[in-house]
């Protein structure tokens, strides 16, 4: 009897069929563009993630009695996703435990330092990836390598990289895929043994697929370290190329959109929108992404100044999504833009576009000239905003035109095609 044609179809795809163990590094470079979550017990206070760093010796009790104030909003998850899915985040990364040493997930018996056994009784790292899994945001977990709460984490290193590894067990297991763990805190003892080869291969065990990023800090910016890493890390610093020679590396610059990551209630210091936005700019035109920080408030919810400023963000994005996702560094160069490209398409990336308006209402400033440095000319040029021609001066250049009246983004994206 004759098999059926989709089974012999299945057989033959499956015996042609090439795979590259590396293809979720490649993935995660095209998500462009993730949320950074710093939640935990110090949100109570108001006073930044790093509280707890001045008062662990005379304070810790009333710390740990905060738990009784850890109230969250039913729909924080809910709300959380919703607000990065309209800036055009691809992806949120949550702090599961941070340097305290308190859990947003049920750590199953490790200890009752956890969001379960506090007011709210609830997992909340299972509220955020059901909440992701729903709305297509991959969920990423934050776990701190440091721990002012555990007592073996000065006293007894080894046991305190069991209760570690044990940790990052359950998140592996209990969660379904995720799309990586990220790593902060070895700098605290570099000259330990952290055990990195058990640590990376319990995840591996649980998430083959899953992107290992261990954050090397402020004074360490891209560097790689663990053969296992999958991504450096540029902490508050500007991106830059990184050295795949080895294998892929993906590349990550995290930001706050104020200074601290946490929730500080006195924090006034909120970074402009078109400053992020170049920020964002300049990490894709390295295919880095942009992890940019939110700290909630006591009950879970993100401030107006946050969640404006996503808002915001989201406007730019979606009229740029084709340099946000989809391209990779060019291999042209250019006079006051930067290249990058879709394999189809050339894109011009041009910061600091004023809007165009009457000389009584802005001041006339020059239009820049973009010049490519290629042999291959322009056959036609469109503004990703609103798909206007481009009006160019020769086969290598064009006129970085202002904004419409009514419209000003900062950036200016000219999609370009040469021959």
């Amino acid at each position: 009897m004759e098999k059926p044609a989709y089974r012999l179809c299945y057989l033959k795809t499956k015996t042609i069929k090439k795979t590259n163990k590396y293809q979720y590094i490649e993935d995660f470079k095209r998500l462009g563009f993730g949320l950074f979550c710093h939640f935990g017990l110090y949100s109570v206070v108001g006073k930044g993630e790093w509280y707890l760093d001045g008062v662990r010796f005379e304070g810790q009790d009333e710390y740990n009695a905060l738990m009784e104030k850890f109230e969250i909003a039913e729909d924080w998850a809910k709300e959380l996703v919703a607000t990065a899915k309209a800036a055009g985040c691809k992806y949120i990364t949550l702090t599961t435990r941070h340097h305290d040493g308190f859990s947003l997930f049920d750590t199953c018996g490790l200890n009752t330092f956890d969001a379960p056994h506090s007011a709210c009784g609830r997992d909340l790292v299972r509220e955020f990836v059901d909440e992701c899994n729903k709305e297509g945001i991959v969920p990423f977990f934050y776990h701190t390598l440091l721990d002012w709460w555990k007592p073996e984490f000065k006293e007894d290193f080894p046991a305190y990289i069991d209760y570690l590894v044990d940790s990052v067990e359950v998140l592996c297991k209990n969660y379904g895929k995720i799309g990586g763990l990220w790593f902060d805190g070895m700098w605290a003892k570099p000259e330990e043994n952290w055990q990195e080869d058990r640590l990376y291969a319990t995840i591996r065990k649980y998430q083959p697929e899953a992107m290992i990023i261990n954050n090397t800090g402020l004074n360490a910016l891209g560097k790689t370290g663990h053969p296992e890493i999958d991504s450096v890390t540029f902490e508050r610093g500007a991106p830059t190329k990184v050295n795949s020679d080895n294998k892929p590396i993906a590349g990550e610059v995290c930001q706050g959109i104020t200074d601290h990551w946490g929730y500080a209630e006195d924090d006034i210091c909120v970074k402009p929108v078109a400053e992020l936005v170049e920020l964002l700019v300049d990490c894709r035109k390295y295919q880095h992404n942009l992890l940019l920080n939110v700290g909630p408030m006591a009950d879970g919810k993100l401030t107006e100044i946050e969640s404006g400023t996503l808002k915001y963000m989201g406007k730019w994005v979606a009229r740029n999504e084709a340099v946000v996702y989809n391209c990779v560094p060019a291999d042209i160069q250019a006079e006051n833009a930067d290249i990058v490209t879709d394999g189809k398409y050339y894109y011009a990336l041009i910061k600091k576009v004023p809007m165009s308006a009457n000389a009584h209402v802005a001041r006339v400033e020059d239009n820049l000239r973009v010049t490519l440095k290629t042999d291959k000319r322009i056959v036609s040029a469109v503004w990703l905003d609103n798909n206007a021609p481009v009006s160019a001066f020769d086969e290598c250049g064009f006129y970085a035109e202002p904004f419409m009246y009514g419209t000003s983004l900062g950036v200016r994206v000219a999609k370009l095609e040469l021959e």
